[in-house]
């Protein structure tokens, strides 16, 4: 007995001819035409593989340019077959394969977004806002996370590159000190910006904030609230961010007359552990810091947490300042001191910079302003 596929009746199928070698059968109860389906296309096979417009021309026993053109919409197919192909389509889940109709317009309308890691709040914000502004250009985002690691980040690259994306939105590990995968992007002229951590060797469009003056605010900060030995927590000397703040960690002392001491600097990987650990370090020294300017805020906020453990007052006996306004800072006792960084407004413009390289590409690097606020982990003292 043979069923029908669409409406399951048996006692209203006959026979409808040959088509290509195949029976034809159709369903006078819903006026549905169809073949029965070849062991290749069961339910169990097609667990294995993505029904293909093969499949359901190979099915109907009809031609794969019909099928196509039927399921683009096409006004040339009859309106019974279009319903045949487009029922069946359902049927089987069918879904179009994007990366070919990529490779018959040229593009994918897909951006790639790189970024180092997720633990903190910094760049999913920053993905946020780019996301914001691609999606209403039309664009889907495939986003990739290198969690620090140069390896991974290469392999992203390939990743994304393989998937044909319009362009990319990167910003690198701490790890990264050769940039010849994203040379390789280049020599393929697809679109790349570079936004936070940026790449110095490659002229390409960068969006980032003014790291220095913001680094200088912070230290200043803590000189005119009285602190005089001011340690560094600092990130890898290979970012150019952590070159940059300490360059204005450096200008701060020395515009007030401060010594500098390179056993209050310290250079390490971002990573929570050795935050705690140097933060330990710092504290355990024969004259330990009267503040600490840290990279970024996850870091202040290790740090925080190491002082307390000890028993270490703050701000009294420590002062701390961060960077980057982490909402976390403004809820932690006590609240920390920070520079502000348009975080939503970088993913933005790195967004908005994409697609007009996409359209006109020339090199540019925005920088975005920092802004200094002062709460309670650095206010204590008197001048």
């Amino acid at each position: 007995m043979i069923k029908c596929p669409k409406c399951l009746q048996i006692d209203f199928v006959q026979k409808a001819g040959i088509t290509r070698g195949k029976q034809r059968y159709f369903c006078k109860d819903c006026d549905y035409h169809f073949t029965l389906p070849t062991p290749s296309a069961t339910t169990e096979n097609k667990r294995h593989h993505q029904v293909t417009i093969m499949d359901i021309a190979h099915q109907l026993g009809i031609s794969k340019s019909t099928v196509s053109r039927a399921l683009r919409g096409h006004s040339d197919i009859h309106e019974g077959t279009r319903k045949m192909i487009l029922d069946l389509a359902q049927q089987l889940e069918y879904q179009p394969n994007p990366l070919a109709n990529a490779l018959l317009k040229s593009r994918t309308n897909i951006v790639g977004i790189l970024v180092p890691e997720f633990r903190h709040y910094f760049f999913p914000t920053m993905i946020m806002g780019a996301q914001e502004v691609l999606s209403k250009a039309g664009y889907n985002v495939m986003i990739c996370q290198s969690d620090e690691s140069y390896e991974t980040e290469m392999a992203n690259v390939k990743a994304l590159m393989s998937s044909r994306v319009d362009g990319l939105l990167v910003s690198v590990t701490a790890q990264t000190n050769n940039f010849d995968h994203f040379r390789a992007v280049l020599r393929k002229e697809v679109p790349m910006v570079f936004f936070n951590r940026v790449c110095p060797e490659l002229e390409t469009p960068q969006v980032i904030v003014d790291d220095y003056e913001g680094a200088f605010q912070a230290v200043e900060h803590l000189i005119k609230q009285g602190y005089r030995r001011i340690a560094h927590l600092a990130g890898p000397n290979s970012l150019l961010v952590s070159r940059l703040r300490l360059n204005g960690y450096r200008d701060a002392l020395q515009k007030h007359g401060l010594p500098l001491d390179p056993d209050l600097i310290i250079h390490y990987d971002l990573s929570e552990e050795k935050a705690r650990i140097y933060a330990n370090y710092l504290l355990s020294l024969p004259q330990p810091p009267d503040a600490i300017f840290a990279i970024n805020d996850p870091t202040a906020i290790e740090i925080m947490l190491v002082a307390k453990s000890r028993g270490v007052k703050i701000p009294q006996e420590l002062g701390i300042v961060g960077f980057s306004n982490d909402p976390v800072s403004a809820i932690i006792e006590p609240s920390l001191t920070t520079i502000e960084q348009p975080v939503w407004e970088m993913g933005r413009q790195a967004a908005k910079l994409l697609l007009e390289q996409m359209e006109h590409p020339h090199n540019v690097i925005h920088t975005l302003p920092t802004r200094l606020i002062i709460r309670n982990s650095s206010v204590n003292l008197s001048p």
